[in-house]
C-alpha cells in the first residue's frame, strides 16, 4: 500500500483533493497530481479548463478550498521563499525603464543562493540585450527576459506559463534547446501551453484538464491512445465544415482552405462515406491519432476514464 507521507515529501508537486471556487464557479473540481522530480510535464486544457488555477495554487498565489499542495513536501510560499520554484508568467511586467542585467540582477538580490547574472542571461539566451531597457524589447525578447527571472533563483522546479507566447518559429527552437540544457541537470518544469506541438515534443507526460478536472494523465502516446480512433486527411475542394461534421464516426475535424483533417472512431467508415459523398478528394492519408486529435476529443466530449 501507498505511504501517502513518503510520497508527497518526495514529489516534486503533490496536489491531493484540490478545490477552488470563485464565487459558485469551480475553478478546479478534485485535482490529485503528483508529479515526480526530474519530469517534464505539459499542462493542456481549452480556455476555462482550470490550468491557470492550478498554476496559481502551486506558486502559492491562492490557498485551496479543500484538499492541500506541496512542492518537494513543503508549502507553495515556503517553496517560492527558499527559491525551490522560479516562475514565467505570461502577464509578469517588466519595468520600462531598466535594463534586462538590471532586471534580473534585481530578481537574483531577493533570493538567498542565485545563480551568478551572466550564467542567469547565458541560459535564457539574452546576453546580447542585457544593455537594453524592456520598453526596447520586442514580445519575444520579452518572454526571454522572463525566463532569465524565472531561472536566476536556480530553481528545482521551474514553471512555465505560455513560455514562447510572442515568439518566432527560430526563437522558440532556442528557447526549448535552452530548456534541455536545463532538465539535463534533474530539474522538473511544468509548462502550460496552446501549442499542441510543443507538448507533444518535449513533454515527459501530459496533463489533460476539462472544466477543472484532470481527464487524461499519461505519455503522449498514452493519451493519443485514450482518445483512440484514426486521423483522415485529405484535399477536398469546395468542403464546409457542416459536410464534415456529418460524416459518420467523426469526433472532431478541421477546414484549412481546401485541405480537410478528419478525427474518426471508425476511419473506414468514415473513409467510405468520403470517397461516396466527394470522388473529387485526393492526397488521401490515414493515420494515428495526434495530440491535437486526441486533445479535441478529450475535451469536447465527456471520457470514460482517464490515464493516472
Amino acid at each position: 500500500m501507498e505511504n501517502t507521507d513518503v510520497v508527497a515529501a518526495g514529489a516534486a508537486v503533490r496536489m491531493a483533493g484540490v478545490h477552488k471556487h470563485y464565487g459558485d464557479v469551480p475553478a478546479v473540481a478534485g485535482v490529485d497530481l503528483t508529479i515526480a522530480p526530474g519530469e517534464v510535464v505539459a499542462l493542456l486544457g481549452p480556455n476555462g479548463a482550470g490550468k491557470s488555477t492550478a498554476v496559481d495554487l502551486i506558486l502559492g498565489l491562492g490557498d485551496p478550498d479543500h484538499g492541500t499542495v506541496s512542492i518537494f513536501g513543503r508549502k507553495p510560499g515556503e517553496a517560492v521563499r527558499d527559491g525551490l520554484i522560479g516562475a514565467m508568467l505570461q502577464n509578469g511586467t517588466l519595468l520600462d525603464d531598466l535594463t534586462v542585467r538590471e532586471t534580473v540582477g534585481l530578481v537574483g538580490r531577493l533570493h538567498r543562493r542565485p545563480l551568478p547574472l551572466g550564467e542567469a542571461l547565458r541560459q535564457a539566451g539574452i546576453e546580447d540585450l542585457a544593455g537594453r531597457r524592456a520598453n526596447k524589447l520586442s514580445g519575444g525578447q520579452k518572454q526571454r527576459v522572463r525566463f532569465a527571472i524565472a531561472l536566476v533563483s536556480d530553481p528545482d522546479l521551474l514553471v512555465l506559463d505560455e513560455p514562447t507566447a510572442a515568439m518566432d518559429v527560430g526563437s522558440r527552437r532556442e528557447f526549448w534547446q535552452s530548456m534541455y540544457t536545463f532538465t539535463e541537470t534533474g530539474r522538473t518544469v511544468l509548462f502550460a501551453t496552446h501549442y499542441l506541438e510543443e507538448a507533444e515534443e518535449f513533454a515527459d507526460r501530459v496533463v489533460l484538464m476539462r472544466a477543472g478536472r484532470v481527464v487524461a494523465d499519461g505519455s503522449v502516446a498514452q493519451v493519443r491512445a485514450l482518445a483512440g480512433g484514426r486521423t483522415i486527411r485529405a484535399v477536398l475542394p469546395g468542403a464546409t465544415a457542416q459536410f464534415l461534421a456529418a460524416l459518420p464516426a467523426v469526433t472532431a475535424h478541421d477546414l484549412r482552405g481546401d485541405r480537410i483533417s478528419l478525427s474518426s472512431t471508425d476511419s473506414d467508415a468514415t473513409l467510405r462515406a468520403l470517397l461516396t459523398a466527394a470522388p473529387a478528394a485526393r492526397e488521401v492519408e490515414v493515420g494515428a491519432v495526434g495530440l491535437e486529435g486526441a486533445f479535441l476529443s478529450l475535451t469536447t466530449d465527456e471520457p470514460e476514464g482517464a490515464l493516472r
